[in-house]
């Protein structure tokens, strides 16, 4: 149960990062893909409340958001933005990931349809896709994410 809840827990901060660092991607990105950033962004507000329940539900207190997350690299413009969101959506899928192979049942395929929905945004973003979303910066020694980060080990308050 303990892995489950880490699992949970550690999708719940991915959420936080992702919400925050779309709010940076809404503010850079061009108006032609305003609304592909608009769409992404509620989605995760949306996924992150139902992690937080989840959390509870399971017996578990919810993370709270970082006030601030450092972003991975400088977003002075459109083209940056891009970039950003596409390293969100991969940095989820990882997440994702661990949670699928963690649980079961109906979690199991909301964590998978997560996972799914993450690669086609990333792939979307980018303009082509990659074979394993999520597991580009990590190796195979690596194991699941730390609880609160963004999947790939750094800490919480990091994207």
């Amino acid at each position: 149960m303990k892995k489950l809840v880490d699992a949970v827990q550690a999708a719940l901060a991915a959420e936080h990062a992702t919400v925050y660092g779309y709010g940076v991607v809404g503010g850079r990105i061009g108006s032609s893909r305003q609304d592909e950033a608009r769409s992404a962004y509620d989605v995760h507000r949306s996924r992150r409340d139902a992690l937080r329940r989840e959390v509870r539900d399971l017996g578990g207190e919810p993370e709270p958001a970082a006030a601030a997350y450092a972003l991975p690299f400088a977003v002075p413009d459109s083209a940056a933005a891009v970039r950003l969101a596409a390293e969100l959506e991969d940095r989820l899928a990882g997440v994702y990931g661990d949670l699928v192979r963690v649980s079961e049942g109906a979690r199991r395929r909301e964590a998978a349809s997560a996972l799914s929905e993450a690669a086609v945004r990333s792939a979307r973003w980018r303009g082509s896709s990659v074979a394993f979303p999520g597991l580009s910066e990590r190796s195979a020694s690596d194991g699941p994410a730390p609880s609160g980060s963004p999947a790939n080990g750094e800490t919480s308050g990091s994207l």
